[in-house]
């Protein structure tokens, strides 16, 4: 009987939570990311799962980035080495044993996992300062450039724009 009335009350407590959530305005959040050094910030609507580094096998002819596919779940997904399509491979790259696979949220339909050196954790719209803007042209998929407590600088990447934009929709060159 004691159970019963544990889940009675775990049920309403769910409840109200999701009530509350609903109501309650959302705030920007982001997954923090880093891959050779640089912070990038991944919006946490458009991050998918997360994933350890899997087996990958390689796609002849691909460009460098485009790292292989891996078997991930059951299902396979392309693997982009998210430094060597952004151009910000550094020499130390390849050292790191934190790497991890980060899918695209299912919405984007697309089967692609973004490898980075390692998971930052997560960020909120009230840690972080937008930095000015510099004025010099970026891809769609690049947004603003926003600064932490620390001092850090975090640059966030669009995922909903990336699985538009030709140069990373194109792994053959």
């Amino acid at each position: 009987m004691a159970n019963k009335q544990a889940l009675r009350d775990l049920q309403s407590r769910l409840a109200e939570r999701l009530q509350a959530a609903r109501t309650q305005a959302r705030a920007q959040s982001w997954l923090a990311i880093e891959s050779s050094g640089r912070g990038f910030l991944l919006p946490l609507r458009e991050a998918g799962e997360i994933f350890a580094l899997a087996p990958i096998l390689p796609v002849p002819y691909s460009h460098r980035w485009f790292v292989g596919v891996a078997n991930l779940r059951g299902h396979l997904h392309g693997v982009v080495d998210l430094a060597g399509f952004l151009g910000v491979k550094s020499a130390e790259a390849g050292r790191e044993t934190q790497s991890r696979l980060v899918g695209f949220n299912q919405a984007l339909d697309i089967n692609c996992v973004l490898m980075v050196d390692r998971l930052s954790g997560l960020r909120s719209e009230d840690e972080l300062k937008p930095e000015p803007q510099d004025g010099t042209a970026r891809p769609a998929f690049v947004g603003a450039r926003l600064r932490d407590a620390s001092g850090r600088l975090w640059q966030e990447l669009m995922l909903s724009e990336l699985v538009h934009d030709e140069t990373f929709l194109k792994i053959v060159g």
